[in-house]
């Protein structure tokens, strides 16, 4: 597969797809890591004497009043600085005014339009992948470089639809998530444990699918615990329950028992955040909510991850947005980046979990796309990477 390395940039207009789609409140820029992830791509091209034109999404657009609080436009001043180069904004995504200011880009300069899904009002035209709308956009520059992971798995006209009318390659930020997470798919070193977590069994059915003979523990935790322990009989009280997952957890723990490892207690709550106890498996009363894996769970989880060289982490071990549920997720972060071995963190909360709690730099990967690193390691094929291959 093509890189931006295999293209001569010079003077060629270069559209790279970006994911600035960065947590913004009070029009201010809370979390900039996906910027900064951007920018060793973005350099490069630059220095290379190409002209840069960025795309990327940012929230969800339903209706107009959206567009205010989610331009990109408070994103062009934090790449600014981050640059130290002025970033020409662009606050449209077609038109005169957008295709004057590409023409008059000198090399080395870097331009960013407005929010592709801007586009979505005009009945879902980039999430859609709109055919005239991805001619369109490649008719602005000479090659593509898709250097957005997380939006991978998506078919939009900002990826495939660009991709599949220009000379089209990946940065650096694609690159490393395909290297990292096809280690952990294809070659990991054994013993492998897969820890999964979160909302739902059905998100994760595909990945331990994928994985049920490849690795040697699935540890589960998160909200999802809790269907499989319902599957096995247990009062899970209030807990979530993915009820359309039943008949599955009940396979899993049939035929693959020795691999699966539930949690043995819970941090619960009668109501959110208020009458927090600590309970074993078959302590719960029937308003009882599992936000959280317990100390027994937590020891347990340590210990089973201490005989593995590889580790695979998907999903939360509790509501760990909140710190009366975080302990679960704190613990076995922190005793992971003590340890010497391949750790792959999935995207999303995952992610965001292992980031705002102090371990970016703690792991082998940290993966950018949630939904993306999640289909990868299912074994699924992902758009906007195939439409660069084909």
């Amino acid at each position: 597969m093509k890189s931006v390395r295999d293209f001569e940039l010079k003077d060629k207009k270069v559209i790279i797809r970006v994911d600035f789609n960065v947590p913004i409140k009070d029009n201010k820029i809370l979390d900039d890591n996906r910027i900064i992830m951007s920018l060793k791509t973005i350099n490069y091209a630059k220095e290379k004497g190409a002209k840069v034109i960025l795309m990327s999404h940012l929230g969800r657009i339903k209706e107009e009043s959206d567009k205010e609080k989610y331009s990109l436009r408070i994103v062009s001043e934090r790449l600014s600085e981050l640059l130290n180069k002025k970033v020409i904004f662009v606050a449209s995504t077609r038109g005169k005014e957008l295709e004057d200011n590409i023409n008059n880009l000198k090399s080395g300069d870097v331009l960013l339009l407005e929010n592709t899904r801007f586009e979505d009002l005009n009945g879902k035209l980039e999430s859609g992948n709109d055919k005239a709308l991805g001619e369109y956009w490649a008719s602005l520059g000479d090659i593509f470089i898709n250097d957005a992971f997380a939006t991978s798995h998506r078919s939009h006209a900002s990826n495939v639809g660009i991709a599949s009318n220009l000379p089209s390659g990946i940065g650096f930020l694609v690159e490393d998530e395909i290297k990292n997470l096809s280690i952990a798919l294809n070659s990991p070193k054994r013993p492998v444990a897969l820890i999964l977590g979160g909302a739902k069994v059905t998100d994760k059915i595909g990945i331990i699918k994928n994985f049920i003979d490849k690795c040697d523990y699935i540890l589960i935790g998160g909200a999802m615990a809790y269907t499989f322990l319902n599957s096995l009989g247990f009062n899970i009280g209030k807990s979530l329950i993915d009820n359309d997952s039943i008949d599955f957890c009940k396979d899993m723990l049939k035929n693959h028992k020795e691999k699966i490892i539930l949690p043995m207690d819970s941090i619960v709550s009668k109501e959110f955040g208020v009458d927090i106890k600590l309970k074993n498996n078959d302590e719960f009363d029937n308003d009882d909510m599992g936000l959280d894996i317990g100390d027994k769970t937590i020891e347990k989880f340590k210990n089973i991850l201490d005989k593995c060289n590889t580790v695979i982490w998907n999903g939360p071990l509790g509501y760990s947005e909140v710190e009366k549920y975080s302990k679960g997720t704190k613990e076995i972060l922190k005793y992971l980046s003590d340890k010497e071995k391949t750790v792959i963190i999935g995207g999303g909360d995952t992610a965001s979990a292992a980031i705002n709690f102090g371990y970016k730099s703690s792991f082998t990967h940290i993966s950018t796309g949630g939904g993306a690193s999640l289909e990868f390691l299912a074994g699924e094929k992902l758009p906007g990477i195939e439409a660069i291959d084909k």
